[in-house]
């Protein structure tokens, strides 16, 4: 079985996904996001309005599958559940998600200034479950 830490790390390097979350008819909701690894959990920039948001809100147990830029790579399944952090309290992660997966930007205000038009959250994953520990 793959653990935590493991899959912490495998995000790191790998920034695609395709998060499930549930509709209110329990219906899968899928989005691709793009994904960073927090020191526990695993991390995603959305905006307030999102509808994978207010499904969380109902029903925080999601679905992750975080694959390699080339797809057909490898990849892991992660099952766990959110807690949601919003502005202004979300702003120093949001910088932490960004320069994680694409290094320093080249005005951090602007940036700030982005996230807080576009009421952006961060959605923290604990992790529960991890798989595939083999493939095909």
């Amino acid at each position: 079985m793959v653990e935590q830490a493991e899959a912490l790390g495998f995000v790191a390097e790998n920034h695609r996904a395709v998060l499930s979350t549930r509709r209110a008819e329990g219906n899968p909701q899928m989005s691709p996001v793009t994904v960073g690894a927090g020191d526990d959990k695993i991390i995603i920039s959305s905006r307030e309005t999102a509808y994978k948001v207010r499904n969380i809100r109902r029903d925080p147990r999601v679905s992750l599958c975080v694959f390699t830029d080339q797809f057909f790579g490898r990849w892991i399944q992660v099952d766990g559940t959110v807690d949601l952090l919003g502005l202004p309290d979300a702003m120093e992660p949001l910088v932490e998600y960004y320069r994680g997966i694409r290094g320093e930007h080249p005005d951090w205000d602007d940036y700030r200034r982005v996230m807080e038009q576009e009421q952006r959250l961060v959605i923290r994953i604990a992790i529960e479950k991890v798989g595939p520990t083999r493939s095909g």
